[in-house]
């Protein structure tokens, strides 16, 4: 008899023991390995659609050709329009636009272009160029955000952006339409999700009385029989 009790307990001691192990090799399993910190990311890149007009003059003091921003309105498809020392105006191409925004990112890569320079460095060796012009543009961010990433946070590209335009009523009056045209689309993103969230909720739900109807009448029968 003392044998089987002994036998017994060995063997409640041995399972107490696994459980123990089981338990413990649980927690230390269930723990779950921390992430390492995120880089620090830039700021989103905004992809607005713009129509842009660019004035093509002669500097007399340099000779050189000189490119300024003279409109630019919201629209939703980009597109540059060029107006020649004449006066005539034309858009440019795709392809254009892709050539003129290759080269002036191979001068950003390079650390010679004048969208990087002080303003009054770039003002003396030429200006911006069409595409440097092109790339201060509203546009900028739909025609180019690959080389739009590599600008972010340049000071001398945010400040050459305003010298790119005609003057700064024109840069001003550039804001001004660009904030107007961001602010109509919020409030009708926030109209359309409250419609939404409204007709969700005025819905006709079935009432208890209509959907125990059957069950009551079937009780008030039982009571005729």
């Amino acid at each position: 008899m003392n044998r089987h009790i002994k036998k017994i307990s060995n063997v409640a001691m041995v399972g107490g023991m696994g459980a123990l192990l089981i338990a413990t090799l649980t927690g230390c399993g269930g723990s779950e390995p921390q992430e390492a910190p995120k880089a620090e990311e830039k700021p989103a890149i905004k992809k607005e659609g713009a129509t842009v007009t660019i004035q093509e003059s002669i500097n007399k003091d340099t000779n050189k050709t000189d490119y300024k921003i003279i409109d630019e309105v919201p629209s939703v498809s980009s597109r540059v329009i060029l107006r020649d020392v004449n006066g005539t105006e034309r858009i440019l191409s795709q392809a254009e636009i892709d050539k003129l925004v290759k080269e002036e990112e191979a001068k950003v890569e390079a650390g010679t272009s004048n969208l990087t320079k002080p303003p009054e460095e770039a003002a003396s060796s030429g200006g911006l160029g069409l595409a440097g012009t092109l790339m201060a543009s509203m546009a900028a961010g739909m025609l180019g955000a690959a080389l739009m990433n590599k600008l972010s946070g340049n000071k001398n590209y945010e400040q050459n952006r305003r010298t790119s335009y005609r003057s700064p009523q024109t840069y001003s009056r550039s804001q001004s339409s660009f904030s107007k045209a961001r602010s109509s689309n919020s409030r009708m993103g926030s109209s359309k999700s409250t419609s939404s969230t409204s007709s969700s909720s005025s819905s006709p739900k079935k009432s208890g009385f209509f959907s125990n109807k059957k069950s009551t009448s079937t009780r008030s029968s039982s009571f005729g029989g």
